[in-house]
């Protein structure tokens, strides 16, 4: 008897764990090494990449009177020889790319 609710026990105690940590994930934010390797993945289907970064700390932006807190990171491409970089600003909350813009 003392086996079966050892089984029972340990059984309740994994379904609360599964069940806790589905709900962390889902309010938990985006880590700045997600949101990069999305940002690198939208900007591959474009062509290859050859360098990119990220700030680790979120920033308050404001594009087209809203207000977002997002990472801010940049990625550089060789297009027809010539290096090109953009920079780009990524929802902490969503993991959507916000902005993006090419730099001098």
């Amino acid at each position: 008897m003392k086996a079966r609710n050892a089984v029972i026990a340990a059984g309740a105690g994994l379904a609360a764990g599964f069940v806790v940590k589905q709900q962390l994930d889902r309010y938990q934010k985006i880590t700045p090494e997600k949101a990069l390797k999305h940002a690198k993945e939208t900007f591959k289907k474009q062509g290859p990449i050859s360098g990119s970064w990220i700030y680790m700390k979120p920033e308050e932006v404001e594009r087209n009177g809203l207000l977002y807190n997002a990472y801010r990171g940049g990625v550089t491409r060789n297009i027809d020889g010539e290096n090109k970089q953009y920079e780009f600003y990524i929802d902490v909350d969503t993991g959507a790319v916000i902005d993006s813009v090419e730099t001098a």
